[in-house]
This record gives C-alpha cells, structure tokens and sequence, in this order.
C-alpha cells in the first residue's frame, strides 16, 4: 500500500524535528522543510495527502502558504500550527481553506489527533472523487452498445448537446433506452457533479405530478401534513429529466412552461417565489407533431423543450447492434445469477437478430435474462430463444410488431437431429475442438461424440474442427 506523504514546514528546527519524530510510522512519508518555498516545491507534482504548517515564518508566511498549496491542489487539507497570540489570523487562516490549525505549545497526541482526522478528510475526497469518475465512465459512449450508423449518429449528438445548457428532446419508442441519453448527457456536462433528477411524467395524476414537481406547503391540499420539496428544487444545479413529458396534463404543461421560461416557481399552497438554476431533459414515445394537431399538447412547450433534439432509433432498425447487445446481456447475467451459460450459438443468434423486438433494447434484456437463469448448458441454443421468444407479449398477440410478420415464425419446429448436430458444432467450437472436454460438457462418452461426428460430416452436414 502507498504511503501517505506529509509535508512539514516550520522554521524552528527543534520544532520540525519533533513533528517528524512523533508522526513517524511505517504508513507515512514525511517531508520537513523550513521555508514554504521549498515545500512548494515538493506539492508541485500533487502527491502530498497533507501540508502541516507554522503560521509565522520568515519570506512566507503560513497563510501565503496555504493559499499557494490549495492553487496547487485545491483538495489537499492543510493544518495550521499557531501561538496563542495568532488565534485571530488561525480563524482567518480557516476561511482561507485550512482544514484545521492546533494551539503551540501542543502534545504529539494533539497533533496525531489532527493529522489522522484531515488524512480521513482526504481519503474520503480521493474516493469521493473515484466513485464519480467511475459513474462518469459508466455512461461515456465507449461504453453504449452500437455500431450502427444510426446510433453512431446518436452518439455524435450527445457528444454536441452534452456541454451546454440547452433543453434536450429524446425521441424514441418504448425501451429503447431514451433515460440512459439522458443519463450520459448529464454524465458528460458541467453539472455532472449536480444531481440528476427524473420523474416520469406518464405515471403519476396532474395533482400528484404538480406537488412533484414543484413541491408544496404544509396544508396545501387534503393529506399535506408537511412541506415537500418538489424535483425542481432538488435538481437545483443540475438536471431534471421528465420521461414521458407528453402525458402531461395541459393545465400543467402551462405551468411548466412559465418554468422553463422566468426559471422560478411557487409550492403548491405558496405565494413565495423560488429561484432555481435547472438544466432540463425531456422524453416521449409519442409523436408530439400529431399531440400538437390533436390540441393534447401545448405547441409552446414543444418548442421551448425541442431546443435539441436527439431520436433513438427501433432496435428493428439497427439490427447490426444485436450480436453485441446480447453477448453484453449475457455477461451481465450471467456474472449476476452465477450461471453456466457463456456463449450463444450461431443457430440461436441467427433468431435473435431476424426478430423484430418491439420492446426493443429492453425486451432484448428481458429475453436474455430469462434464458442465463433457465439455461442448462453452457451454450443458449436455437430452441431455447425460440421457446422465450414464444412467451413475449407480441408473440402472443399473433405478431412481433406492426412492421413485420417475424412472430408467426418465432417458434419453428425442427428435427431433433438438427438441433442436436448445430448443439454438438457449438459445444466443439467452445471446447477448441477437443472432443475429450466435448464430451465431458455434453455429458456422452468421447466414443459416441466421435460416432455422431462421422455420421454428420459423411452427410455433408458437418464442418471439419
């Protein structure tokens, strides 16, 4: 484990010596110097986890100090070593950004008290630092699933949008994956260390919404025993998704208008205005042209929320991306149930991708989840997909979408021997074409499998491994 680098400045030699000798233990490497400006010299590079400095010293000062150490690394806590007759300029030097100062003459168990609870303060800013960065990662592109020139097209628009503050319109139908653009949009912005806030728009009554989204007083209404503080005030500073905005009642799509517009509010129940700095994202399956036609959606919004627009495509429409969907899925769940299941076969995947998937990239999900915590083998097969295939809501309904007729053929029968011989290519495949490991996965003897080997290839009907 890497030590934690301590940075001592004090001009008294006897003093600095000291500190040295009672903060010295194997986790910690310490740094003395008796001038700020050499100690300066070793923060350069931003590896100190602590400066411990006098406030009195000749040419810098301990306040000058700090305010040269914190523009070096503005995370690096400092603590301030004073007289009695500095406590004053102690407390200044606090605002300045000191994490903490300690009263001269002080106890090597003072010190170590200090030292150990701004090194805390450090690790906990490190990791707090980390966790973010790892939440960023997770939603930079490199890490959505497409190769696709329509969702390459996608891609280059979040990159675009992602840096202002402008609204953002996600288009897209039902599942296919309109709150993860939202998520990397806000990942990839300014206010990414600001919280993002969803609510969706389509679940809740316009009375219920209106308290959500604005909050309310205590007594405002029947069952308000207290004040709530609505989306907007917790998205202060940052982002506020409303998924499905076009279920909105009218009535209150009014109200959200004069919101997006004077960027102020009143609680239910309030007359007092709050101010609040939001950047807003906004989401529908619905075509909001034909809602605007049809008088169900005010044509006002639709442009104050259409500032940017970015459309996810069908996953019918990007078939391309489905291989490499289903194989993410299948590690995913894989990893998560424990399961046996590692590859899928070419038969099964050939199904998959001829599929139309009308919940798109989340029925994707949903089907590939439920054949990792059904599966048997080690390899998804043919009959399987078509098995789950079978039990979609769309396959029940006699049809896979309104865009083509692929659900009448979800479940084909086929030979036992076809499904058998494109299992045993597979398994052989995935065994680096050792029978005896072959054999062994498929439960039969290396004698058989060898047996029902020759049999296919003197048919034609199978490839030489």
């Amino acid at each position: 484990m890497a030590r934690e680098k301590i940075v001592i400045v004090d001009d008294d030699d006897f003093m600095r010596d000291s500190l040295l000798e009672a903060l010295n233990r194997p986790s910690l490497l310490l740094k003395g110097f008796s001038r700020g400006k050499e100690a300066l010299i070793e923060l350069a590079d931003g590896s100190a986890s602590l400066l411990l400095t006098d406030m009195r010293m000749p040419e810098m000062d301990g306040v000058t100090l700090l305010r040269e150490a914190r523009r070096l690394d503005p995370k690096l806590p400092v603590v301030m070593m004073t007289a009695f007759a500095t406590v004053e300029t102690a407390v200044e030097a606090m605002k300045e950004g000191a994490f903490d100062y300690v009263m001269k003459p002080f106890t090597a168990e003072v010190v170590d008290v200090a030292v150990n609870r701004a090194l805390e303060h450090r690790r906990l800013l490190v990791e707090n630092e980390f966790l973010k960065n790892e939440l960023a990662k997770r939603f930079q592109l490199g890490h959505f699933i497409g190769k696709s020139p329509v969702m390459q097209k996608v891609f280059e628009e979040i990159r675009l949008a992602a840096p202002s503050s402008a609204t953002v319109f996600i288009r897209g139908e039902s599942g296919s994956g309109k709150e993860l653009v939202a998520r990397a949009i806000h990942a990839q912005s300014p206010r990414r260390d600001k919280p993002l806030v969803k609510v969706n728009c389509a679940a809740l009554s316009a009375g219920v919404l209106e308290s959500e989204l604005f909050g309310h007083e205590r007594g405002a209404f029947t069952g308000a025993d207290k004040r709530r503080i609505g989306r907007f005030e917790m998205a202060d500073g940052g982002t506020l998704f409303l998924d499905e905005v076009s279920e909105m009642d009218l009535g209150l799509q009014g109200k959200l208008l004069r919101v997006l517009q004077e960027k102020e509010f009143e609680r239910v129940g309030s007359s007092e205005t709050i101010a609040v700095d939001v950047r807003i994202l906004a989401s529908s399956n619905r075509d909001l042209e034909k809602a605007i036609e049809n008088g169900t959606f005010r044509e006002d919004l639709y442009y104050r929320l259409n500032v940017i627009s970015v459309e996810l495509p069908p996953l019918r429409q990007r078939k391309v991306d489905i291989p490499d969907l289903a194989r993410y899925f299948l590690a995913r769940y894989r990893q998560e149930e424990g399961s046996r299941v590692r590859d899928i076969s070419p038969g099964a995947m050939d199904i998959l991708c001829q599929y139309d998937w009308p919940g798109n990239v989340r029925e994707l999900a949903n089907v590939m989840e439920r054949l990792i915590v059904l599966g048997r083998g080690e390899v998804i097969m043919p009959v399987q997909v078509e098995n789950s295939l079978s039990k979609t809501p769309a396959a029940r309904n006699g049809s896979s979408s309104t865009h083509s007729d692929t659900a009448a053929t979800v479940y084909r029968p086929r030979p036992l021997d076809e499904v058998e011989r494109e299992f045993v290519e597979s398994t052989l495949r995935h065994c680096d074409g050792v029978r005896a490991k072959t054999a062994q996965v498929l439960g039969i003897s290396e004698r058989s499998l060898r047996d029902r080997i020759k049999r296919w290839q003197d048919a034609g009907l199978f490839p030489v491994i």
